[in-house]
């Protein structure tokens, strides 16, 4: 009998897409993405605690700002699948520090999901192989597997699951602002499958190459070739507020700025940490939610 770990914390780290190219609508219902995934230091952080009472699984959401029902919460989901495929059986209680905002394109849910997984293998002294976990985490999200890899940022294609680490990763200061709103991201498909001009080319082994060629990703012109497929799709007060905040970022600094995955956070590059603290001061003088990291 493996001696279980009866109480664990850890850290579920958020992600932004420097680079989101969604290419075409897959048999099964997904897109097929190529995406630069950059993991930054900004958690929710989960405390996992075993619980005598198998039938018992306590999830407390702390800094959820809407309810959310269990059956709906994407821990409960990989609790519940981690149980079933490792024949744990065992009670848990979950309290969870919810930092990332939800619908921000930060892949919150997504990297709270694997840190589940991680975590619950780990208490349970491994009993699943990382192969898979990964398997496992592609049917929680397609984001999952990018957080499961536990590497600081990745090239991704197929709908998520195919992960290509980076050999180097640059040192980057990035600054977040969601401008207090989540995007819907099936919504945010449609409107791209809909409205969408496709690109010409397939610029994807171009930017790997770029990556595998420089040392920084400062190096050159690199940020010419990023972008991302979904920023032109919304319009509205959605978009003005996008295109506001991006612009702002350029003018206190940035490198480079974008939408993060389908919305709604936006994030600028720096060069500079003392530039992008300054640029996050500022910041907060018109959005709530800004961070440095």
């Amino acid at each position: 009998m493996p001696e279980f770990i009866s109480n664990l914390t850890v850290k579920a780290p958020a992600k932004i897409n420097l680079h989101l190219a969604v290419k075409d609508r897959r048999v099964d219902g997904f897109h097929n993405l190529e995406s630069l995934f950059f993991s930054v230091d900004f958690y929710d952080i989960l405390y996992f605690r075993l619980s005598w009472d198998e039938k018992l699984i306590k999830i407390d959401m702390k800094g959820l700002k809407f309810n959310l029902k269990e059956q709906d919460n994407i821990i409960f989901k990989a609790i519940s699948l981690f149980r079933e495929k490792a024949g744990f059986n065992k009670g848990l209680e979950v309290s969870v520090e919810k930092n990332i905002p939800s619908g921000g394109g930060l892949g919150g849910g997504s990297s709270d999901a694997a840190a589940a997984l991680l975590a619950l293998n780990k208490m349970a002294g491994f009993p699943l192989a990382k192969e898979t976990l990964l398997e496992m985490g592609a049917t929680l999200g397609s984001d999952v597997p990018f957080f499961l890899h536990e590497i600081p940022a990745a090239w991704v294609t197929g709908r998520g699951e195919q992960i290509k680490p980076l050999n180097s990763v640059p040192q980057i200061y990035i600054v977040l602002v969601n401008p207090g709103f989540s995007s819907n991201t099936t919504k945010a498909f449609r409107l791209l499958d809909e409205n969408r001009e496709q690109r010409t080319g397939d610029r994807g082994q171009e930017i790997i190459d770029c990556l595998e060629l420089k040392d920084s990703l400062f190096d050159g012109n690199l940020f010419s070739h990023f972008f991302n497929d979904f920023l032109d799709v919304f319009d509205g007060s959605e978009k003005e507020a996008y295109d506001k905040i991006i612009s702002n970022m350029y003018k206190l600094g940035a490198v480079y700025s974008n939408l993060s995955g389908a919305g709604s956070t936006c994030f600028g590059v720096f060069k500079e940490k003392e530039t992008a603290r300054g640029a996050a001061v500022v910041l907060r003088e018109c959005w709530e939610f800004v961070v440095d990291c």
